[in-house]
């Protein structure tokens, strides 16, 4: 067996009291400094090292206020291009809002020009709303009056001045009380007078002109004799030779004798020419008497009446069913009484006048 040698032990051994020697040694060399300092010079060191504290706290503060500063100008420098940004649209913005602003007070002011137009437009409307109901009403009124001049038509005169009064009564003024007495003093004439079926006999007129060129003539009609006459009878074979000369012979005797009226009026015979010529000189009796009816001038309109009814009944058939419904409706049309005396009613549009003239001089 081999046996290991002990390990050697270590040349320069440290001992504790060798470690704790530098730490005394070191303690002894401040102790001999600060005997060895004055009272000033520990005075000055400890002022030197506040300072030097100071100062590097200082600098330390300065170099952080330098980066924060730098941070905050660095924030600031990238808030003032945000606020240049932001204020380019706000000047862009504003630029748009003087523009619409600008519109709009043009707009304000024309729609206050207008609004001023209508307003001076609703004042004048509203100041002469008399004036013109007044001249609605004189309107009215003039055309009643026409009505009756030119064709007598008393039921539309009536209806004229019926509104011409209604237009007063809406107005509800007690200044109108003495025209409205006058127009309803004219309305009571005109509902006194008798009445003239003007339109009616204008209709009747008018049916006869139509008609006219198919009234049948008389010399188109075949006449047929009144008495019987009878054929010839053939002789029977039973009859003798005698009987048929005999019966020849009362035959040839009838011939010899004719009677005839002769007071009897003749037919007349018109060419085509002179029938075409009756029916328009017929047509044109009739616009006559149609336009004597119209102007009221009630011998002519009889006269010419009178004149186709001779016509009718000299040249046309009367047994026929239009002849004789033609004469009829003559007769009766002339039996029609159409000379009426109308009413004077210009006092009226008189009166509707001066009051107008005089509301207009009060107005100015």
């Amino acid at each position: 067996m081999t046996t290991q040698a002990p390990p050697p032990e270590p040349t320069n051994p440290v001992t504790p009291e060798a470690a704790a020697t530098p730490a005394v040694s070191a303690h002894n060399r401040v102790e001999y400094i600060l005997s060895r300092m004055s009272a000033m010079q520990i005075v000055l060191a400890v002022v030197l090292a506040i300072f030097l504290w100071q100062w590097f706290d200082t600098h330390l503060q300065m170099n952080n206020m330098q980066q924060d500063l730098a941070r905050r100008l660095t924030e600031m420098d990238g808030n003032n291009k945000a606020g240049q940004v932001l204020i380019m649209k706000v000047q862009e913005s504003m630029r748009e809002l003087s523009v619409k602003v600008s519109v709009l007070e043009a707009r304000s002011a024309e729609a206050q020009n207008q609004r001023a137009a209508l307003e001076s437009l609703y004042q004048d409307l509203s100041g002469s709303r008399d004036e013109t109901v007044l001249a609605e009403v004189e309107q009215l009124l003039l055309i009643a009056g026409q009505q009756l001049q030119l064709s007598a038509n008393v039921k539309a005169a009536l209806i004229a001045m019926q509104q011409a009064d209604d237009r007063l009564k809406r107005m509800d003024r007690t200044a109108l009380n003495g025209l409205r007495k006058i127009i309803n003093r004219d309305i009571d004439k005109l509902r006194t007078l008798p009445t003239v079926n003007i339109q009616d006999i204008k209709f009747r007129l008018d049916n006869l002109i139509a008609e006219a060129d198919t009234l049948p003539l008389i010399q188109d009609i075949t006449t047929v004799p009144q008495g019987k006459t009878s054929a010839p009878t053939a002789p029977t074979r039973e009859s003798g030779a005698w009987r048929m000369l005999m019966h020849e012979i009362w035959d040839d005797m009838k011939h010899l004798v004719r009677i005839e009226n002769m007071q009897k009026r003749e037919l007349p015979l018109l060419s085509p020419t002179q029938t075409f010529f009756l029916r328009e000189n017929l047509k044109l009796r009739l616009l006559a008497a149609r336009h004597g009816l119209l102007s009221r001038d009630e011998k002519s309109f009889k006269n010419d009446l009178q004149s186709v009814q001779d016509w009718i009944v000299h040249y046309f058939d009367t047994k026929s069913s239009s002849g004789a419904l033609a004469v009829t409706t003559l007769q009766k049309l002339r039996e029609s009484n159409i000379n009426i005396e109308l009413p004077d009613i210009s006092a009226s549009l008189e009166a509707a006048r001066n009051y107008r003239s005089s509301l207009g001089k009060g107005s100015k």
